[in-house]
C-alpha cells in the first residue's frame, strides 16, 4: 500500500548520515534513465560517484542535464569511465576503491530481447557476471543490482511475492533470473554482500520516448502531445504496477547502506503496490495533457509476445527489511513526469 514519505522516516535519516560521511559509489549505466537519476541523487548528497557506461543505450544529454541540476561543485565529484561491462579490465578499474556498486547497466525491453537473444545474454548475463567478479576481487562492501518483475514469468499469483516465480517468457526475463542466481551464489560462496531489486515498470523524467521498444508512459505522452493515437497492445485491460523513478532511487540507497544481515543476498519488489490497467493509464494521461489539445482514440493491436497479463507487487518485504516507503503514487508521479516532458519543448 502507498504510505507516502515523511521527513522522519528511515530514508531521510540515511540521507543525512551520508552527507556527514560521504562514500564512494560506482553506478553502471550512469547515462541511462535510472542510472542518471541515481547519479543525480548521490551527487546532491555530496557523495563521490564513478560511472561506467559504453553509451549503447545511455545518452550523454542525461549526464549533461544532471551536471546542470547538481551544480559545478557537486559535479566535480563525478568521474566517468567509458567502457563495457563485458570487459574484465573495465569492470576491475571501475570497482577499484568503491564502497558500493549500483548495477543498472543492461539492455531493457522484453520485445527486443526476443529479437536479439544473443546480445541480451552477452550484456545482461555475461556483463553482470563480470561486475560481480570485479566487485569480489576489489572487495566492494556491497553490490545492489537491478532485477525485474519479468522474473515472475508465467506465475499467475497476484500480488507478486518474491518467493514465487514461474517460467521466463523472454530472454530478458531469463537473464534477470540468472542474475539473481549468480548473485545468490556469490553471496554464499564468496561472501559478497548483494541485494537485488525487482523493478516494476519504472517511469519518470529522462525516459526515452523514441524507438520501437520505448516504454509505454513516455511513448504515450509523446503521442498525446502530437495529437496522435496511442497504441494499445491487446484489449487495454492488461495492468501494471507503475513505479516512479524516485522510488527506485530510494530503494537503491536504502539497500546499499542497510545494516540488517538478514536482508543480504535477497531480492525485493520495488513498486508502489497498486495495479493500474492500460485503459486507466490512458485516461489519466488524457486528463494531465488536456491543455495540449484533444486526444485521438487509442489504436488497438495484437497482444505482444512475452508480455504478462497483470503485474502487481507485494512490497511488504522491502518495507520490513529495507525500510522502503514509496514517496510517489501513480498520480503524483505522472504529474511530475508530464510536467518534465512539457518543459523540454513547451511549444511541441
Amino acid at each position: 500500500m502507498f504510505t507516502g514519505l515523511d521527513e522522519a522516516n528511515l530514508y531521510q535519516r540515511v540521507r543525512e548520515q551520508l552527507q556527514q560521511q560521504p562514500k564512494r559509489w560506482l553506478v553502471t549505466g550512469p547515462a541511462g534513465f535510472i542510472g542518471s537519476h541515481l547519479v543525480q541523487a548521490l551527487l546532491q548528497l555530496e557523495q563521490q560517484v564513478t560511472g561506467l557506461d559504453n553509451f549503447i543505450t545511455g545518452k550523454r544529454e542525461n549526464l549533461q542535464q544532471v551536471a546542470r541540476l547538481v551544480g559545478p561543485a557537486n559535479w566535480r565529484n563525478f568521474h566517468l569511465i567509458e567502457g563495457d561491462i563485458r570487459q574484465a579490465d573495465c569492470c576491475l578499474r571501475a570497482c577499484s576503491g568503491m564502497d558500493y556498486v549500483l548495477h543498472q547497466a543492461a539492455l531493457g525491453s522484453v520485445a527486443r530481447s526476443l529479437q536479439e537473444p544473443l546480445m541480451y545474454h552477452s550484456i545482461n548475463v555475461d556483463g553482470f557476471l563480470g561486475i560481480l567478479e570485479a566487485a569480489r576481487q576489489t572487495r566492494v562492501k556491497r553490490l545492489v543490482y537491478a532485477s525485474s518483475s519479468a522474473t515472475y514469468g508465467d506465475h499467475p499469483t497476484l500480488p507478486k511475492t518474491e518467493s514465487q516465480c514461474g517460467l521466463a517468457l523472454s530472454p530478458y526475463a531469463l537473464g534477470k533470473q540468472m542474475n539473481e542466481h549468480y548473485a545468490s551464489l556469490y553471496q554464499r560462496c564468496y561472501q559478497l554482500e548483494n541485494i537485488g531489486l525487482r523493478y516494476f515498470n519504472v517511469y519518470g523524467p529522462r525516459q526515452d520516448p523514441a524507438g520501437a521498444y520505448a516504454a509505454v508512459i513516455p511513448c504515450w505522452i509523446a503521442a498525446l502531445r502530437l495529437g496522435q493515437a496511442v497504441v494499445i497492445h491487446g484489449d487495454g485491460l492488461n495492468s501494471r504496477d507503475f513505479c516512479f523513478v524516485e522510488n527506485v532511487v530510494q530503494a537503491n540507497i536504502l539497500a546499499a547502506v542497510c545494516e540488517r544481515s538478514e536482508a543480504m543476498g535477497q531480492v525485493y519488489n520495488i513498486a508502489v503496490g497498486q495495479r493500474t490497467s492500460l485503459l486507466e493509464l490512458f485516461r489519466l494521461l488524457q486528463e494531465l495533457l488536456a491543455e495540449v489539445g484533444p486526444s485521438a482514440a487509442p489504436e488497438y493491436r495484437d497482444f505482444r509476445a512475452g508480455d504478462v497479463r497483470h503485474s502487481h507487487a507485494d512490497i511488504s518485504k522491502a518495507a520490513e527489511l529495507l525500510g522502503y516507503r514509496p514517496s510517489h503514487d501513480l498520480q503524483r508521479g505522472l504529474q511530475q513526469t508530464v510536467a518534465w516532458y512539457l518543459a523540454q519543448n513547451p511549444a511541441g
